[in-house]
């Protein structure tokens, strides 16, 4: 609130089902309407499915369960507007499957067909939905669990918060269904997906890749950096 004059902050558990009409009410009371809904909340236990102790399906609720909720519900409130925008961050773990990350991925795989298929039932409706699935972004949740991260993931050029930003307004103002940061990565996660013997070749090679740039990143993290 402080950076942006304007901006009010509604604190809420998002998965908690009961607060998803309290905080439209309070967006509408504050702005009087509401143009944009952008799901970015998300969670990540990383390792493999049989190691993990958390509650797996805290991933789900929160990751796809909540913005699907949350998108049902504000589009009425962005239809009597006359039109409006959602945005759906991704992820390009839900565009290829990552190991040590399934449910992440299989949340972000949901996620984005959600949203490409909402996109087609909004047509002509003045509502666009949209889905911004960016790669490794330079921020604590990557960051302060570097140990846990996969190496592929920092295969992939890091991004910045600012970047995805500027992603997601793009997105609301021409409502393009999807968009990918780094393209470089959306073009490989496509090509994965769409070849899976190829991606088996590929996945070495980058991991490999993705082992050093981390390596050096922790270098940095401990140097204070």
């Amino acid at each position: 609130e402080k950076q942006i004059p304007n901006a009010k902050a509604f604190p809420a558990d998002l998965s908690d089902p009961k607060v998803y009409d309290k905080l439209l009410k309070f967006a509408q009371k504050q702005f009087g309407r509401i143009d944009i809904l952008v799901n970015n909340a998300g969670v990540n236990y990383r390792g493999a499915v049989t190691e993990i102790k958390e509650d797996l399906g805290q991933i789900i609720d929160l990751n796809l369960r909540a913005p699907i909720a949350l998108t049902q519900k504000a589009l009425p409130y962005l239809k009597q507007n006359g039109g409006g925008a959602v945005v759906n961050i991704a992820s390009l773990a839900g565009r290829v499957p990552l190991p040590d990350e399934a449910t992440y991925s299989g949340s972000k795989f949901g996620l984005r067909a959600f949203t490409l298929a909402l996109a087609n039932e909004l047509k002509g409706s003045g509502v666009t939905a949209s889905i911004v699935s960016p790669g490794p972004i330079e921020t604590g949740f990557i960051l302060t669990e570097i140990d846990d991260v996969p190496p592929l993931v920092f295969s992939q050029p890091m991004s910045t918060a600012d970047q995805v930003a500027a992603l997601v307004l793009k997105s609301a103002a021409d409502g393009k269904p999807e968009r990918v940061i780094p393209l470089s990565g959306g073009i490989l996660a496509t090509v994965a997906y769409l070849w899976p013997g190829l991606r088996q070749l590929l996945v070495p090679l980058l991991e490999r890749k993705g082992r050093k740039v981390k390596a050096r990143y922790k270098a940095k993290l401990a140097q204070g950096g």
